[in-house]
């Protein structure tokens, strides 16, 4: 028998739970490509090794930009590639598969991720919601009837999101989140420091050092950070601290608190009551900067809380809600 399996397809990562497994491949969303026969030559971790470090016949792509497929084509082929190395397909029978997508996605994008899903070997393919799911992974019971709150910010888009009764109330999609911060990095070097750097050294950067609410006592971390000088074409080092972190990326995050804002001007005054009290929950890969909660707490006057495992939740609810919807299936025949 094939193994149902669910898939986080993230801008930055793609992450698979399969049934009765758990999650059992965290890759990055990365193919290297020669351009000269077309062959995909790496995909996942071994394609991210390359990232802006490939001659020129060889293209490190990432075919899914603010959470959606940018290239088709190139999509399949890493789905096939990963499905195929977790050897999930049974004798007669292929997997069913549930697969999340960011709220604001077109209907022209959901069958491209629909298209891609079933031509890599997919069964059945579901498409759910990635705060929904989200929710769902990090452990919240949003099938009651009360509100519960969800801000997941990814890669590619930042999610929000207010549930009850197992839907969504009130929902905005934002594209921009880690990749933005990234660039929000890259561009601040450049423009302070005349000093070119990629966007992996950038993330690194960001996880490393990035405080997004200082508190008394908090002392700055600082890390050195390496590229090419744009006045004299040669390479250098600087070191940089987290204040002008948080200086680069202070506009993002202000975007994402800004969104959170309106989604709970738009509620139902007993949903608002219930997120006062049960307040909102952080998750996705952003959930891990550091004072993150803080500062959406301090902005948005609730609780803030970061889930368990915040990079697993979207993988792991996907999982859950497509053996709930089994179960079901089983139960009413």
């Amino acid at each position: 028998m094939a193994l149902d399996i669910g898939i986080d397809l993230g801008t930055a990562n793609v992450l698979i739970y399969v049934s009765g497994k758990g999650i059992v491949l965290n890759e990055p969303s990365v193919v290297a490509i020669d351009t000269n026969t077309n062959q995909v030559l790496a995909v996942g971790s071994e394609a991210y090794q390359m990232v802006g470090k490939t001659p020129s016949n060889i293209r490190a792509i990432r075919p899914l930009k603010d959470g959606v497929i940018s290239d088709f084509d190139v999509t399949e082929e890493m789905l096939s590639y990963f499905i195929k190395k977790l050897n999930v397909r049974g004798i007669m029978s292929r997997p069913s598969i549930m697969i999340c997508t960011p709220t604001n996605t077109t209907e022209i994008e959901r069958k491209a991720i629909l298209q891609a899903a079933e031509k890599s070997g997919g069964n059945k393919v579901y498409l759910e919601v990635e705060p929904k799911v989200a929710a769902i992974g990090a452990g919240m019971d949003i099938f009651q009837p009360r509100g519960n709150m969800v801000i997941d910010i990814g890669g590619g888009t930042s999610d929000i999101a207010v549930l009850s009764l197992g839907d969504i109330v009130a929902s905005s999609s934002l594209r921009m989140a880690g990749d933005r911060m990234n660039q929000d990095i890259v561009n601040y070097v450049k423009d302070q420091h005349h000093l070119l750097i990629g966007e992996r050294s950038a993330e690194q950067v960001k996880i490393q050092i990035a405080q997004v609410f200082k508190q008394d006592g908090d002392d700055d971390k600082v890390t050195q950070v390496r590229g090419r000088d744009t006045v004299t074409g040669m390479p250098r080092s600087i070191d940089i601290d987290s204040n002008q972190v948080e200086e680069a990326i202070h506009e993002t995050l202000m975007q994402i608190v800004s969104t959170a804002h309106h989604v709970m001007e738009t509620l139902p005054p007993e949903i608002a009551a219930d997120i006062i009290d049960r307040g909102i929950t952080l998750t996705g890969g952003g959930a891990l900067l550091s004072g993150l909660d803080q500062l959406i707490s301090e902005n948005l006057r609730v609780p803030v809380m970061v889930a368990e495992h915040p990079l697993n939740n979207v993988a792991q609810g996907a999982g859950i809600l497509l053996e709930h919807m089994q179960k079901t299936a089983k139960n009413k025949k």
